[in-house]
């Protein structure tokens, strides 16, 4: 049996009732601490000299970035998505001890 793909899924979740709230949000954060993991490889990669540019939220407007700083929150913002995981992950498993 097939399970659905992330696409598949409507966006605002009409028509789903999830039995679980916790599973489709842990998918998410999975993906994020993947696509984190990528940012904070990259910037750790980046030689000395390169130039990093921050884009300003919800605008196609980039900015100059020190790299040591946007290393530094990439870094901070993998550590709270891990930290939330797994909050829900022992979550989860306190549910199913009880």
């Amino acid at each position: 049996m097939e399970t659905p793909s992330r696409e598949a899924r409507p966006e605002n979740g009409a028509g789903l009732v999830p039995a679980d709230t916790a599973a489709p949000h842990k998918e998410d954060l999975s993906f994020k601490i993947k696509e984190q993991k990528i940012v904070v490889d990259e910037l750790s990669n980046l030689k000395k000299h390169r130039k990093v540019y921050r884009q300003q939220q919800n605008s196609n407007i980039f900015f100059l970035a020190d790299r040591t700083e946007m290393l530094s929150e990439s870094k901070n913002i993998l550590d709270e998505l891990k930290k939330e995981y797994q909050e829900i992950e022992n979550s989860e498993k306190n549910k199913t001890k009880t």
